[in-house]
Parts: structure tokens; sequence; C-alpha cells
């Protein structure tokens, strides 16, 4: 293993430590399981929940993790270089041997052990009410592909902005401002079966995952069916993350925007 190697993953395990030993990690994730329990509580006592099909149950619960999953990603990436920056703790990190892709590298790292930490959580809320159908493995490779995917590719674009933001609250507000528009379109359910529609879910990475979800777990199609709905989020995260790492030297610095170095 290389020195450059050695730091990233030094970088990364500092960046986890702080999220999970000293941060809101824990807090956040246990919410989530609130949230979960919620819902799994209502769908077997609440008689307009409890006549969901267990797929759709299964495919709700998952969504809803991914929803929550790539929030926390967002959110924690956004606030990770403006936040610094305003923190005074930005110089310091800068002043360490690590380079900029290094630094851009272990907070992803960090922001991304929130989704996974979502994930962990609902699997046995996806297991409760998808063993009856044998449904829960096919959920979790969902949720380990396309899940993963959105939330990488959303996390790189949290740090984007909140590299090139003149103030962490224009970053968190931003990346919010920005999933709220891409979640927006898949509370229409009607969306989709129009020529317009279907193009509209097609270009948005958040609504395309959904969709191709729904497609395998409650309608049944095999996996390569609608296969090209997961374009979306597949350009995301290669855009953002090839530009993320191209432009780190010149993003991460102690001021917003594109430095001249």
């Amino acid at each position: 293993m290389n020195a450059a190697t050695t730091r990233w993953t030094v970088l990364a395990e500092q960046e986890c430590s702080d999220l999970w030993a000293r941060g809101r990690g824990p807090l956040l994730v246990f919410t989530f399981s609130l949230l979960l329990s919620a819902m799994t509580y209502l769908s077997a006592t609440n008689q307009a929940l409890n006549f969901l099909e267990h797929r759709e149950a299964v495919n709700l619960t998952l969504q809803v993790a991914l929803a929550v999953g790539v929030l926390l990603t967002l959110v924690v990436s956004a606030d990770a270089i403006s936040g610094e920056r305003e923190r005074g703790t930005l110089e310091s990190l800068l002043l360490t041997p690590v380079s900029r892709r290094s630094i851009v590298g272990g907070k992803l790292c960090a922001a991304m052990t929130l989704w996974f930490g979502c994930l962990i959580v609902a699997v046995p809320y996806l297991w409760a009410l998808g063993h009856g159908v044998a449904v829960t493995r096919q959920a979790v490779v969902l949720a380990l592909g396309v899940g993963t995917t959105v939330a990488a590719g959303l996390g790189c674009l949290g740090l984007l902005i909140s590299a090139v933001a003149g103030s962490n609250k224009t970053s968190l507000a931003t990346s919010l401002l920005l999933l709220f528009v891409l979640f927006a379109p898949t509370q229409v359910p009607a969306l989709p079966k129009t020529g317009f529609g279907e193009a509209l879910v097609r270009i948005n990475p958040i609504g395309s995952a959904l969709h191709y979800i729904s497609t395998v777990l409650v309608s049944r199609q095999s996996w390569t069916h609608d296969l090209s709905y997961l374009a979306a989020p597949v350009v995301l995260a290669a855009v953002a993350g090839s530009v993320l790492i191209a432009a780190a030297p010149r993003l991460v610095s102690l001021t917003g925007g594109v430095s001249a170095r």
C-alpha cells in the first residue's frame, strides 16, 4: 500500500470516527429506525395500510429507506467543506500532508456510511414485511446496487455544492432544494404514463431509480426489463464523481468557489 493510499484511508477512518463516535451518525440512524418502526406498526394495525400486498409494503419501506438515506448522505456532504470553513477547521486539514482529492474522498466515504447505516437498519423490516413472498433478497440487492449508486451520485453533488458555496447555510439550502426538486415528481403517480412524464422520470436519477425498483419488486418484471431507467443514476454518479476528483485541487480551499490553483 503506497503512501497516498495510506493517507486516504487514514483520513476516511478519521472522518467516519468524527461522524459516528463524536458526531450525529448514531442519532440520525436511530431516528430513522423509529420512523420504520412506526411505518411497520401502522401497516399491521391500520386497516387501510394493512391491505397492502407484501411486495408493495416492501417496496414502500425500501423507497423510504432510499429517500432518508440519500437525504442524510446529501446533508452530510453539503456540510463537509463549507461547514469546516465556517468552523475554522479546514485550514488545519489543508496543512496536513494529504491531497485535496484524498480529502474529498474521505469525506464522501464518511457520508456514504450513513446510507449503509440506513440500509442495515432497514433489512430486518424488509425481512419482516417480505419473508412470506421471498422478496427480501431482491430488495436488499436492489438497495445495494441502485440505492448506493443514487447515494454516491448525490453525495458527490453535495460535496461540489459545499466546495463552491459561499457559506454553509447556502450549501445546505441549495442541496435540500435540489433534493426537493428531484423528489417532488415521484409523488405524482400518473407521471410515468405520459410521454412527457416518462421522459421526466428517466432524466431524474431519483425518480428513475424508484421506478425501476417498483418494476422489479411490485410488477415482478425481470431485472433486465426497463434497465434503461438506471441510466440517469449511473450518469450522475459517474459525472459528479469525475468532476469532483478532477476539480478537487481547485475546489477545496479556504474560500468558496473555484480557486486559481
